[in-house]
Formats: structure tokens, C-alpha cells, sequence
């Protein structure tokens, strides 16, 4: 899953050992960020986890976070 978060383009996804959030590179390349995303957060709440977690880099210009696809 992909998300805007105030500009920057990041996917989520799920392995065996949990939630895993990667910076998406202007290239395409994925870039760890090292966040900790506990297993109960559900698929359907990963926008506002991902809103609350971040949202002192949001703008007026870009006031929230979006699931991109």
C-alpha cells in the first residue's frame, strides 16, 4: 500500500514479523524508515496511524495523508 504523507510518497507492507513502512525515493527505491507500526493497527487504519505519527510535517499546502491506488 502507498501513501502521500505530506509529499512524501511511502509504502507499507506486511511480512511475517509485522508492518514494515519504506521511504519511496524520487528513483523508486525503497528506503527503510525505521518506525515501529504495532500488528493491531489494522489495513484500514494505517492512514491515520501514519497521519498521527507524522502529522508535524503536514502544510496547508498539504494538510493530509492520502492511500495513493
Amino acid at each position: 500500500m502507498r501513501f502521500d504523507v505530506y509529499g512524501t510518497l511511502m509504502q507499507v507492507e506486511r511480512d511475517a514479523s509485522g508492518w514494515r513502512l519504506y521511504r519511496i525515493g524520487s528513483e523508486g527505491k525503497k528506503s527503510p524508515v525505521p518506525v515501529s507500526i504495532p500488528d493491531f493497527v489494522s489495513e484500514e487504519e494505517l492512514g491515520q496511524f501514519l497521519d498521527d505519527l507524522f502529522h508535524e510535517d503536514a502544510t496547508p499546502a498539504r494538510p493530509a495523508v492520502k492511500r495513493i491506488g
